[in-house]
Formats: structure tokens, C-alpha cells, sequence
């Protein structure tokens, strides 16, 4: 097996951090995956804002949190936090959004760096604080939040896989 198709299916969601900043080089390396991903038509509809300021992360985990009414860090302590948006003028801005996300997270998983999809973007930059957000890093108001993608080191091992269901595959006629 090809070491692409390895990291595609050994891939698992990172939810314990080390207190360790991943580099630069690493970091960049997932950011241009990110921006290589499939967009339809080619319109590359998503941005990706790039958080590495703890006082701004925890603003954001907090805003996050109280959306799920949880009282937990969503974002898992990660020392850096992608939030993808997209242009909800363009009709694949979810879909586009949704491959950068799978992207970035493969080849963190290709520089073993972890890293896990957390949701409700869409929602934080509903909020009057979320908006606040956008406005201060002048972000257009046509752009949504589609999720988050949060990186660093593992701190703990990946839990194994879920058997797959036998019907996933399905050929039909």
C-alpha cells in the first residue's frame, strides 16, 4: 500500500495536545494542502484564518462551547486553530470548504501532527461576538464559517478505527 492511501485510511481525530507549538514549515506545508484542494469550478471559494494567539483561541473556544452548553475546551487545548469560511455567494462553498478541512487534516496526519474537525463555526460567527471577530479581521460579511480544524503534537496515542459497516460499499446496477 502507497503511503498516501496508509495515511487516508490510518488517519484518526486528535483530541489530547501537547503545549507545544507545531513549526512553521509544518504549519505552511498544511496550510498550501489546504489550498489545493478540489473547489468547484475552480472558484477556491474558502479562506482559512490561521489562530495561534492563546487569549484568541480561548475567546473562540469559549463562544464555541457556549453554543454546544458545554463547559469543556471544544478545541482540546490544540496550540493552533484554522477556522475555514467561504464565500456563501458561490453555490460549492460548503463542499469546497469541506475538502480544504480534509485536506489540511491528511497532511497534518502525513508530518504526525493531530489534529480533529471541530463544528459549529457557522454558528460562532452568527453571534454579535462572532461578527465582532470577522469585523476586526475584516473579513467580507459574505463569508460563513464551515468549521475549524485544530493542530498540534499528540499528547496521547489515536484510539483505533470503528469496524467499518459491512454496507458501506454498495455496487450497483
Amino acid at each position: 500500500m502507497n503511503k498516501t492511501i496508509k495515511n487516508l485510511i490510518e488517519r484518526r481525530s486528535c483530541k489530547d495536545f501537547k503545549d507545544e507549538q507545531i513549526s512553521d514549515e509544518d504549519l505552511n506545508l498544511i496550510l498550501k494542502a489546504g489550498t489545493f484542494a478540489p473547489c468547484g469550478m475552480g472558484m477556491q471559494s474558502p479562506i482559512i484564518l490561521v489562530l495561534q494567539n492563546k487569549t484568541t483561541i480561548k475567546k473562540l473556544s469559549k463562544l464555541n462551547a457556549k453554543i454546544m452548553n458545554a463547559k469543556k475546551d471544544p478545541f482540546y487545548n490544540a496550540p493552533t486553530v484554522l477556522i475555514v469560511m467561504a464565500d456563501k455567494d458561490i453555490p460549492t462553498y460548503k463542499e469546497d470548504a469541506s475538502l480544504v478541512l480534509g485536506n489540511m487534516m491528511n497532511a497534518a496526519y502525513s508530518l504526525n501532527i493531530g489534529s480533529c474537525w471541530i463544528h459549529r463555526a457557522k454558528e460562532e460567527f452568527e453571534t454579535d461576538e462572532g461578527k465582532a471577530l470577522l469585523k476586526k479581521w475584516n473579513i467580507p460579511e459574505n463569508y460563513v464559517g464551515v468549521g475549524h480544524c485544530v493542530l498540534g503534537y499528540p499528547n496521547s496515542p489515536y484510539k483505533a478505527a470503528k469496524p467499518r459497516k459491512p454496507d458501506y460499499i454498495r455496487f450497483v446496477k
